[in-house]
């Protein structure tokens, strides 16, 4: 059985995340999506600790889109230096497999 990828990013807003994720289905490079938040976030940015509210997007796709799927967040996102994280999933309950095979273009 092939694998499936779930990519995670975290937006600024709700709505971005919704424009992102909405713009990814359309396109079918992803199956599902969840948004989630607002989280608090915790990081250095130009050499400041930052706290920041964010909403966390997760998508999934295919193992074989993952890297195309990660170029479009990246080319869509409005951060400079977007946190993409690709996570591949080892084991998926063969239904679900199938539909997010289905679901996610060739």
């Amino acid at each position: 059985m092939s694998t499936i990828s779930i990519l995670s990013t975290t937006l600024a807003d709700k709505e971005a995340a919704r424009r992102l994720a909405a713009s990814l289905l359309a396109d079918k490079q992803i199956a599902c999506a969840q948004i989630t938040g607002p989280i608090t976030s915790l990081f250095r940015w130009q050499g400041e600790n930052t706290e920041a509210e964010e909403w966390q997007l997760v998508v999934k796709t295919t193992t074989e889109r993952a890297e195309i799927v990660a170029e479009e967040i990246a080319r869509l996102h409005p951060y400079t230096v977007p946190e993409i994280i690709t996570q591949e999933v080892a084991t998926v309950h063969p239904p679900y497999h199938d539909w997010l095979r289905g679901e996610v273009a060739g």
